[in-house]
């Protein structure tokens, strides 16, 4: 059987009352009374089976079994401390972000060089999944989810809502002689026709919606991807304008009406509670609510 550790309470006060040869000063470095000192102090004397101070009036001193017990506590509380630094240190200097593959790859991708300009201390490291991450188990710091921002134990920050609206290729739109009307883009092979937002969005439109019905699946499972066969020109894809900006200003979508649709959700940003003042969430934070021009801080 392995030996014992002392209570590492009592191993606290015993360093502190050796290194000021005093309970008093103890009692006040540690906000402790110093009855509680004192009765830390005989604990330990206990568990060892000797005396480790001899009391004076006015001080205490180390007895040999003190004297020779004082210079291990001292060196293990250090390794302790430099321990916690080195963890602390290094926790903060690296950034772990979990994030859906559009947000990552359409948004995130494209401006995390300003916040690593920014930071330059900071190594961040992106974990792409649509599985929510389990703050408790796994090694990440932040992320971004899509929802309605109400999820227990968790700070959210509403980064923008979830806005959609169909786009393509120009030059698919010109195939057909164009895009005038909404339902011109049922002309078009429409990229997973069931997606419930298509139905909301023509419901919008005041167009049926049962004209959708029949056509073959083809849900790839992300925008992002789905906006690669748009810009293809394979299809008519109904997506988050926010995350297209790029591709809709330098011409590789179009978007072909300013009607949009909304569900009600939105992407967050969220981490837990009990580390809103860690540096490097608060780093990422700040960056990432004024980049996007929120109001929230």
């Amino acid at each position: 059987m392995s030996l014992q550790l002392p209570p590492l309470t009592a191993m606290r006060v015993f360093e502190a009352a050796a290194r000021l040869s005093s309970f008093t000063k103890a009692a006040a470095e540690l906000g402790m009374t110093q009855a509680a000192v004192s009765y830390q102090i005989k604990l330990l004397e206990e568990r060892v089976g000797a005396p480790l101070f001899l009391r004076k009036p006015r001080q205490v001193v180390l007895t040999e079994t003190g004297l020779r017990l004082a210079p291990k506590v001292s060196e293990a509380f250090g390794l302790l401390r430099d321990a916690y630094a080195s963890a602390r240190a290094g926790s903060d200097s690296a950034l772990c972000i979990s994030t859906m593959l559009t947000f990552a790859s359409n948004w995130l991708a494209r401006h995390i060089g300003s916040f690593q300009l920014r930071h330059p201390g900071i190594a961040v490291r992106l974990d792409t999944s649509s599985d929510l991450v389990d703050f408790a188990r796994q090694d990440v710091d932040v992320a971004i989810r899509s929802g309605e921002g109400k999820w227990p134990g968790l700070v959210s920050h509403l980064l923008f809502r979830n806005e959609y609206t169909p786009m393509l290729n120009p030059r698919l739109a010109d195939s057909i002689g164009g895009i005038r009307e909404p339902a011109d883009l049922l002309k078009l092979r429409v990229l997973d026709p069931t997606d419930p937002w298509w139905r909301r969005w023509f419901a919008l439109a005041n167009v049926p919606a049962d004209s959708l019905e029949g056509r073959p699946d083809t849900n790839m499972g992300s925008q992002a991807y789905e906006a690669n066969a748009a810009i293809a020109g394979q299809g008519v894809a109904i997506l988050t304008r926010a995350f297209f900006t790029t591709d809709l200003a330098e011409g590789r979508l179009i978007q072909p009406f300013d009607l949009m649709g909304y569900d009600g959700q939105g992407y967050w940003l969220v981490y837990p509670e009990s580390r809103r003042n860690a540096p490097n969430i608060r780093a990422f934070r700040n960056w990432i609510l004024a980049e996007l021009g929120c109001t929230e801080a």
